[in-house]
């Protein structure tokens, strides 16, 4: 699937996944960090490469971290099939989120989805739904060229805070299949599999990153001025006018604005 709304591009021409033996530096790194205590598994589609999410997910619940994972349940074609899919997740998982909404299916509330959450309960996990509406929708990636026409647009000046990451203090990162950590998916401070997790985030500076440091000082516009970065006058919201000024940026050959599939950039694949 291509969903209109993705943050990170999902779609079946991005590459990378992550092998079992990435997954264990990661979780080997993570525990040298004090403050991690939640593993998520998300995507693009976790279950796509089931035999490896079972694996993962069973290594972060024996190295003593809470687990949690956010799934479309493309998978739960009833309620049989959903409890085959989670029974080896059973007693790992401490939280087990479910996206359902028209973004995911041609009805607010899919079969799939339901059919997921009976599973999840009856095995006792902790089961939320995740529901994008127009109102909470974020105009970043996919969503800042499929979703901004026809909607109110404001001066760009405006935009002068974040309203959704603290790039200040990140309280959670990401870390794509080639091992780049995301404060906020797109804004990179550097790699795990070139230097360690503990040292990146001990050495990270917001107030000297190129990207963090004008976000958290102005916000978005903060970033368009620092970098005087040619954009339009008018965007639907900040994470709109931040994701087209880290696209204009990439024209500057940033390092810490990658991969390029984060940017609907793909590899041609022959």
């Amino acid at each position: 699937m291509e969903c209109d709304h993705c943050f990170v591009w999902g779609s079946p021409h991005s590459s990378g996944t992550m092998s079992i033996e990435r997954v264990r530096s990661i979780l080997r790194q993570a525990r040298d960090v004090p403050s991690i205590e939640w593993i998520y598994f998300e995507g693009g589609e976790p279950f796509l490469h089931y035999p490896l999410l079972v694996q993962a997910v069973t290594e972060s619940h024996e190295a003593g971290f809470k687990v949690g994972i956010v799934t479309n349940a493309y998978w739960a074609t009833s309620v049989a099939d959903a409890l085959l899919w989670l029974q080896p997740l059973a007693g790992r998982i401490s939280d087990f989120s479910v996206s359902s909404d028209l973004f995911h299916s041609d009805q607010p509330s899919s079969p799939e989805s339901e059919n997921a959450a009976v599973a999840a309960r009856r095995l006792g996990m902790p089961v939320g739904i995740i529901s994008v509406r127009d109102d909470t929708l974020m105009y970043r990636g996919r969503a800042a060229e499929k979703l901004v026409h026809g909607r109110i647009h404001h001066p760009w000046e405006r935009f002068s805070t974040c309203p959704h990451e603290n790039l200040a203090e990140p309280g959670r990162v990401h870390v794509d299949p080639f091992g780049n950590i995301h404060i906020c998916q797109g804004i990179v401070v550097g790699n795990l599999f070139n230097a360690e997790l503990k040292r990146i985030c001990d050495e990270y500076d917001p107030a000297t990153h190129p990207i963090a440091g004008p976000i958290v000082r102005e916000g978005p516009a903060g970033l368009v001025r620092h970098h005087r970065l040619p954009i339009d006058d008018e965007y639907v919201d900040a994470c709109h006018l931040c994701y087209s000024a880290r696209v204009a940026l990439r024209e500057r050959d940033s390092e810490f604005l990658v991969p390029d599939q984060m940017y609907g950039r793909f590899a041609r694949r022959d």
